[in-house]
């Protein structure tokens, strides 16, 4: 069972969203929360699988609790997903970047809500991979270099060519077909591959790609 926390100021949209989730036999609602401080401290009181967490709520905001929570141990298995009205936010980019799994946008279908949480929970690919891709393309040749990590030349051969499908929003089946391996060895490169550079799960490899200039943007790749 798939445990969810909903974090939104308005409570028709949490409403909705649960209504949605709730008739799912595999996923439940343990949780909701107004604003990004009560987010927080329900997931460390319920520790659900996935967090969707509304950008804009009065006080602390949803960016803020996401950053909260993937940065606390306790909560490493809590999967963080933001909704948002808009679908190139700036601040969503800072999320992500942050380790938030992915985003949503508000006016999603039902299908793919339900789909996006199943996603999130096993952590087996980006939410809406080609809407987060641009997000991530956009904004990672506009803001600093991250703080001095891992580096990228601990990966083998094989384990850059993986990274580099991950960053182009392929899932882990997705990757086993292209580099012809079985699905299991693509989700064990994955895993060695997070591990090595230290990131907490897909959404921050595939921001650290872009930031690291193993991918370039399309406005930064020069013409030909």
């Amino acid at each position: 069972m798939i445990k969810v926390l909903l974090a939104d100021d308005q409570g028709l949209v949490r409403a909705g969203f649960r209504s949605i989730l709730d008739d799912e036999d595999d996923i439940t609602v343990v949780g909701e929360a107004a604003d990004g401080a009560r987010a927080v401290s329900a997931c460390r009181e319920l520790r659900p699988d996935v967090a969707l967490l509304d950008v804009r709520m009065p006080g602390t905001d949803g960016l803020e609790a996401a950053r909260r929570i993937t940065a606390d141990p306790r909560l490493d298995g809590v999967r963080v997903v933001i909704l948002t009205t808009f679908d190139l936010d700036e601040y969503v980019y800072g999320a992500l970047r942050a380790g938030a799994t992915g985003f949503l946008l508000k006016d999603t279908e039902p299908a793919e809500l339900i789909h996006a949480v199943r996603v999130a929970a096993r952590g087996d690919a980006l939410i809406t991979p080609s809407v987060t891709r641009r997000l991530i393309g956009e904004f990672a040749g506009r803001v600093p270099a991250p703080a001095p990590g891992p580096r990228l030349e601990s990966l083998t051969v094989r384990e850059r060519e993986v990274m580099l499908l991950v960053a182009a929003g392929l899932s882990n089946d997705e990757v086993a077909a292209r580099l012809v391996l079985s699905p299991a060895t693509a989700k064990t490169h994955v895993s060695r591959i997070m591990s090595k550079l230290g990131v907490r799960d897909r959404s921050q490899l595939v921001v650290l790609a872009y930031e690291s200039g193993m991918v370039r943007p399309r406005w930064m790749r020069p013409r030909t």
